[in-house]
């Protein structure tokens, strides 16, 4: 039987170059969707989905991610005083989810590379499978991602990732699996990945997008990896799953739902106007603000 899934973990230590001047002085994680920083849409998930240890991997600079999560039982205490319960009970769920998901942070060390945050939080795993999310994606679907990830992983035991369909022009933008062999509802054996490669060379019409069922087997492939770095290059989970992936089976799971990266401003914007037109109460106004907008009485930059 596969080993139940309880961890997770966050890397939340990049600097957010992309999104500057936004990033100046807040994380990116904490840049607004809808009414509530991008990194919070990613811990409700896990939260929802069973997991009940989350590692979030940050750097110098991120104090605003534990100031966001820790509770503050004065200021319920003050908006309630005030009246405002739901506000009150707003900054009381936020509180909580940072109890049940247990919370911790974690500096990052060692190599740049995305594989360096999930080894971080490995040492503090032991031998347990683990999922791995970014914290500027936000998946909207009825079932979270998280819990389609895990389930692929009880049907397989066997390390996922988490799989969109693309258009062929995108390919250079994305790691693209070598599919093996397809299975009902969107599970997918596949053989690796290929980073960005050419339309004409995409070895699939998928995209790996970020998510992953991490296995100890990876986690030996990181520590391969990391014996010998030399001080040049990342460390990178692409890499140690293709190694893995070499005698061993890794899955693709097609996930189902609406994908929004918040990566760059062109997908931050649209994830935030996204998050704006869903909501009941502002969505029909945008609507008519975006029909009736006079391109000439648009805010513009500078």
């Amino acid at each position: 039987m596969p080993q139940p899934i309880r961890r997770a973990v966050i890397p939340a230590a990049g600097l957010g170059s992309r999104l500057l001047p936004l990033t100046k002085a807040i994380p990116k994680e904490m840049l607004p969707v809808g009414d509530r920083p991008v990194i919070e849409h990613t811990v409700r998930e896990l939260v929802a989905s069973g997991i009940t240890d989350i590692t979030i991997v940050v750097s110098g600079g991120k104090s605003l991610i534990q100031e966001h999560f820790r509770p503050n039982p004065a200021l319920v205490a003050q908006l309630r005083a005030d009246g405002k319960a739901a506000y009150a009970d707003a900054v009381q769920e936020v509180g909580e989810l940072s109890r049940r998901g247990h919370i911790t942070y974690l500096d990052q060390h060692g190599p740049y590379g995305n594989g360096t945050p999930v080894l971080n939080a490995a040492r503090n795993s032991g031998d347990e499978p683990m999922l791995v999310l970014w914290p500027d994606d936000v998946f909207v679907a009825h079932v979270p991602r998280a819990q389609q990830l895990i389930a692929a992983y009880n049907a397989t035991n066997s390390p996922v990732l988490a799989l969109m369909p693309m258009q062929p022009g995108d390919s250079q933008r994305y790691g693209v699996p070598v599919v093996k062999e397809e299975f009902d509802g969107g599970l997918l054996r596949i053989t690796g990945l290929v980073e960005k490669p050419r339309p004409e060379e995409a070895p699939s019409h998928f995209a790996a997008i970020g998510g992953y069922v991490i296995t100890p087997g990876i986690i030996d492939e990181l520590r391969e990896q990391t014996g010998r770095w030399t001080g040049a290059g990342e460390i990178y989970l692409t890499d140690a799953i293709n190694a893995f992936a070499a005698t061993r089976a890794v899955y693709g799971q097609v996930i189902r739902g609406q994908w929004y990266d918040t990566g760059n401003p062109l997908a931050y914007l649209t994830a935030q106007f996204a998050a704006a037109l869903a909501d009941p109460d502002y969505g029909p106004h945008l609507r008519r603000l975006a029909r009736d907008l006079d391109p000439a009485d648009a805010l513009v930059a500078g």
